[in-house]
C-alpha cells in the first residue's frame, strides 16, 4: 500500500471517494469549493492506494484556515472492500500526522440520536477506532445549537452593560485570559495543560481573527462600575453567522451575565438581517448550554471531536 498526499492530477479520483453513511464528510461540492477557497489543500488531502495511479483505498482530508496549518480532519474514508478498513485508517492518519508534524483533531456531525441509529454509530465506531490508534484519544461530544429568526425572537438589551468597541487586540488578549480561568470549556482546559494563559489567549485571538467574521463586531461588556464583565465576539465561518467566542471573567460569575453577552451575539447578527445563528458548546457544559436554550436556540445535531491528550505527550 502507498501513502502519500494528493496532486491536482489525483482529483478525479478522490471525488469518487464516496461516503454513503449517516455522518458528514468531504462530498465533492465541498472537495471543489474548499479546495479552491485554499481552506482544504493538496497536501492536506492524504490518500493510500494499492498501487501508483490505482484505486484510492483511503481517503484523509484535514481542514484549516487559508495559509495556515492542519487544524481539523474533516473527512475520512475507507473503500469498503478494504480487507481492514481500521488498520488502513489508522496508518494513514500516522503517516499525515508525521508529515504536519502535529495531529490535528478529528471532527464529525453526527445527528442527535445517533447512538440510537444503527448506521450512523456504525460508521463512527470503526473511524473513532482508527482515530484511538493514530493518537486521538481524547473523547468530546459537542452539542450544536441554532437561533433562528423564523423560531425566536431578537433578544432586547437588558441594560445591565455596556458593550464597547477595542482596537487593540491586546485588550482581547487579557481578557481572554481572565475569562479563561475556571473555565468549563474543554478545549481551553486542553490548551492551558501544555501553554501559558498568555500563549493560550493568543492562539484563541488568532484563530478568531482568520475567521470570516468582521473584527469591528467583536465587544468587551462592562458593568455600572465600569468594571470588566466579559467578552461577546459575534463572528462567521464558511457556513456562515456564529458564535465566535463568550465569556465572563470570574468574579463577576453567578450574575446571569452570560444572557446579556449571548444576546448581544445574537442582536449584533440579526441586526445586520441575518436569519441563523450557529454555536456549539460542550455537553458537559451545562450552564452554557441552559443559557443557549433560554436565548431561543434549539439544539440541531452534535459534533463529535476526538484529539491528541495533552498529558500523553
Amino acid at each position: 500500500m502507498r501513502f502519500r498526499p494528493a496532486v491536482e492530477d489525483d482529483l478525479d479520483r478522490l471525488l469518487g471517494c464516496v461516503v454513503d453513511e449517516s455522518i458528514s464528510w468531504s462530498h465533492p461540492d465541498r472537495l471543489l469549493s474548499f479546495l479552491e477557497s485554499g481552506n482544504y489543500r493538496y497536501d492536506r488531502v492524504w490518500l493510500a492506494e494499492d498501487e501508483p495511479g490505482g484505486e484510492i483505498m483511503a481517503r484523509a482530508v484535514w481542514w484549516g484556515f487559508p495559509g495556515d496549518r492542519p487544524l481539523a480532519l474533516d473527512c475520512l474514508y475507507v473503500a469498503p472492500s478494504a480487507p481492514d478498513r481500521v488498520g488502513l485508517a489508522a496508518e494513514l492518519l500516522r503517516r499525515a500526522h508525521a508529515a504536519f508534524g502535529e495531529s490535528p483533531a478529528y471532527h464529525v456531525f453526527v445527528s442527535n440520536g445517533w447512538r440510537d441509529d444503527p448506521k450512523a454509530s456504525a460508521a463512527i465506531a470503526w473511524r473513532w477506532e482508527a482515530a484511538g490508534r493514530a493518537g486521538l484519544t481524547d473523547e468530546l461530544e459537542r452539542l450544536r445549537y441554532e437561533w433562528t429568526a423564523a423560531d425566536a425572537a431578537v433578544p432586547e438589551p437588558s441594560g445591565r452593560l455596556e458593550f464597547r468597541e477595542e482596537d487593540d487586540d491586546e485588550a482581547f488578549v487579557s481578557a481572554f485570559v481572565r475569562v479563561a480561568a475556571g473555565t468549563l470549556d474543554h478545549h481551553t482546559r486542553q490548551a492551558l495543560a501544555t501553554m501559558g494563559p498568555q500563549e493560550q489567549a493568543r492562539e484563541d485571538l488568532r484563530d478568531l481573527r482568520s475567521m470570516p467574521g468582521d473584527r469591528a463586531w467583536w465587544r468587551l461588556a462592562y458593568d455600572k462600575a465600569g468594571e470588566l464583565v466579559g467578552v461577546a465576539l459575534p463572528s462567521a465561518n464558511n457556513a456562515g453567522p456564529v458564535v465566535g467566542y463568550l465569556g465572563v471573567v470570574p468574579e463577576k460569575r453567578g450574575h446571569g451575565y452570560v444572557d446579556d453577552l449571548l444576546a448581544e451575539i445574537t442582536r449584533c447578527h440579526a441586526e445586520r438581517g441575518v436569519q441563523r445563528v450557529v454555536a456549539d458548546t460542550d455537553a458537559g457544559n451545562v450552564p452554557m448550554a441552559r443559557a443557549f436554550e433560554r436565548a431561543g436556540y434549539r439544539n440541531f445535531s452534535v459534533r463529535l471531536v476526538l484529539s491528541a491528550d495533552p498529558a500523553a505527550t
